[in-house]
């Protein structure tokens, strides 16, 4: 594409970021019409659909690419600014990160960046692959994911992080109603677990007690959620250790099979855009995260 309209990438990033040509009209202070007709307009010059009409509004691949240089512009003409002492607006950085991440170590990385404020952080949670899908596509400038550690050519860079410790663990009042006789495959087969990765719950239980097949439990998608039922003596289930290691020291959580746990490697994955911000950014979750992680 041609001399872009980079007025007409703006009114489209807001129809995406709002989800509708109408909060797109409201957020810009401009009608409606007018948001109709600049997409339309760039989708003239692209010869392509952008945006699919529906309800939320979503962009096509192109779209989405259009969105993603549109931002990066946008935090390029920031560290521009800095560089020629105008003044700033906050550019917006939008990351995915995982659910135990954001329950332990990710918060930690949070006050150099945004004390004083060098941007608007949109952080949202994701597993694994929608975090990776998310990332490739650019609707986030990075992640923190499980998965290789090999970068793909023209795609984000990859930096290892470190190990997620994640440990087997009940109340003791759960544990001796339902293990009183220790972790056994007859017990588990018996007792409640809760889980938000059925597969990493499914390989300890096969590697630890040789327990193939069905076991009772509850699916819980969320951190936060899954730590209740933990906590709350509903059920047993895989945690991360950071998160659990004082109610451990503190004897109101125990360990049920002590030596054994689940290793899960993070990295750090992010485009490549050399920018204050963006630097700030990968080097201060770098940082955190080899602080409070086991080593890769």
């Amino acid at each position: 594409m041609d001399n872009l309209d980079y007025r007409a990438l703006a009114v489209l990033d807001a129809v995406v970021s709002q989800g509708s040509f109408e909060k797109a009209a409201l957020a810009l202070g401009i009608s409606q019409s007018a948001v109709s007709q600049r997409i339309k307009a760039l989708e003239d010059a692209a010869g392509r659909l952008l945006i699919v009409r529906g309800q939320p509004a979503v962009p096509t691949g192109l779209g989405q690419r259009l969105v993603s240089h549109h931002r990066n512009v946008k935090l390029m003409e920031a560290a521009l600014d800095i560089d020629l002492g105008n003044q700033v607006s906050m550019p917006e950085i939008s990351l995915a990160v995982d659910a135990a991440s954001l329950a332990t170590w990710f918060p930690l990385s949070l006050q150099p960046l945004l004390s004083p404020p060098r941007c608007q952080l949109h952080v949202q949670q994701a597993d694994t692959a929608m975090a990776l899908h998310l990332v490739r596509e650019g609707s986030v400038f990075g992640c923190v994911a499980a998965g290789s550690a090999e970068g793909q050519a023209n795609g984000p860079q990859v930096t290892p992080l470190g190990r997620m410790r994640y440990v087997c663990v009940a109340t003791k009042a759960f544990a001796g109603h339902w293990f009183g006789d220790g972790f056994s495959i007859e017990a588990a087969r018996l007792a409640p677990a809760v889980v938000s990765d059925r597969d990493m719950m499914a390989g300890f239980l096969h590697a630890v007690l040789d327990l193939r097949g069905a076991y009772p439990h509850h699916t819980l998608p969320l951190s936060a959620a899954t730590s209740e039922c933990v906590f709350g003596g509903l059920a047993y289930g895989l945690m991360p250790w950071r998160q659990v290691a004082a109610a451990l020291d503190e004897e109101r959580l125990v360990d049920l099979a002590p030596g054994h746990f689940v290793d899960v490697a993070l990295n750090w994955h992010a485009w490549n855009l050399d920018t204050p911000f963006t630097r700030a950014l990968s080097e201060q979750i770098v940082a955190t995260a080899r602080r409070y992680l086991l080593p890769a």
